[in-house]
């Protein structure tokens, strides 16, 4: 509470006669607007006011809102929450009823399911209010489930290189985007058979975005690419991070397609390092792998990477550059 003078109180009325002054007072501790700070005394006039009042602030009327609530909204809109917090619901009112408005004269349009950016264009004018704004606190509130407004999740569609349709196949994707490139060059100019792999298409993976993009991969790929008798290798950098990213997309897509390490570019990898040269483990890596990974490799190399790993180390793909593919295919050329 605000606490205001005597004094404040005669100038802010403009009352110049004590009488009147003494008026005002009273009218204003009947509405209940102020109240004598007792602790301030009086000013020793006749008759005596205090010095001193708090200034009271008045109750708001939220009847107009609670009428709103009970009586305008659709059913499927669920008002416990908003009744028992108001002020809330004043803050969210503009959301509420535009998806109230959504729902009362568009509810058809849920029969068919679209992407959550255009759902959230559709009821709020906002693209992303529903998946980057507070849209989901909006139908959390109102007691919605967000699968109630039937959308589906977007991802960056898959970027990949293909030398050739034939089926089966082998597939490679690969963690970082330098090493696509080189791959794709080295296939582009030369053949299609690496570390003496034939492959027909490349994938970039994007680090960990591979598990997010698969998830779409029957909607963005090809046909000739989910045959089940392809097989599809992984190749990412030595590390913690690339052999989980590994693992996760083999135990979740696994059922699904054949998938496999690349496990020729991975002993080249360790073939080629210096592990006094390699370069330090990023901190904070999460190295709950499995080690079904390392069941691809004989017990020497496998030891080997263990070695690294321990020794906070790790080799990324990079160490396999356009001339280390020459040199392999040249030697494979001249047997």
């Amino acid at each position: 509470m605000k606490k205001v003078s005597l004094e404040e109180i005669s100038k802010e009325y403009r009352i110049q006669e004590y009488s009147h002054l003494y008026e005002k007072i009273l009218e204003l501790i009947s509405q209940k607007k102020i109240k004598p700070v007792k602790a301030s005394g009086t000013n020793g006039k006749k008759p005596a006011l205090f010095c001193s009042y708090w200034v009271l602030e008045s109750a708001k009327d939220y009847s107009i809102y609670e009428n709103e609530l009970q009586y305008e909204m659709v059913p499927s809109i669920q008002t416990d929450y908003y009744l028992q917090h108001l002020e809330q619901y004043i803050e969210d009112r503009e959301w509420v009823l535009k998806l109230n408005q959504y729902l009362k004269q568009n509810r058809t349009h849920l029969q068919t399911e679209i992407s959550v950016n255009e759902r959230s264009f559709s009821i709020w004018h906002r693209e992303k209010f529903l998946k980057e704004e507070q849209g989901k606190k909006i139908l959390k509130r109102c007691g919605i489930e967000p699968r109630e407004l039937r959308f589906y999740e977007t991802s960056e569609p898959i970027s990949y290189y293909v030398f050739e349709r034939t089926v089966p196949q082998n597939l490679l994707i690969i963690e970082n985007k330098d090493t696509f490139y080189t791959f794709r060059k080295y296939m582009m100019q030369c053949q299609n058979t690496i570390f003496g792999i034939p492959f027909g298409t490349l994938i970039y993976g994007a680090g960990k975005g591979i598990l997010r993009r698969f998830r779409d991969f029957e909607i963005s790929a090809e046909p000739y690419m989910l045959d089940k008798s392809n097989r599809i290798y992984y190749f990412g950098d030595m590390d913690y991070e690339g052999i989980l990213i590994y693992e996760s997309f083999a135990h979740e897509f696994g059922d699904q397609y054949h998938i496999l390490p690349f496990a020729q570019a991975y002993r080249n990898m360790v073939n080629q390092a210096d592990v006094k040269m390699l370069p330090a483990m990023k901190k904070g890596q999460n190295q709950n792998i499995s080690g079904e990974f390392f069941t691809f490799f004989d017990e020497e190399i496998s030891m080997q990477m263990k070695q690294i790993l321990q020794a906070g180390k790790y080799i990324p793909q990079e160490i396999i550059n356009i001339m280390e593919l020459m040199k392999r295919n040249e030697e494979e050329n001249a047997i």
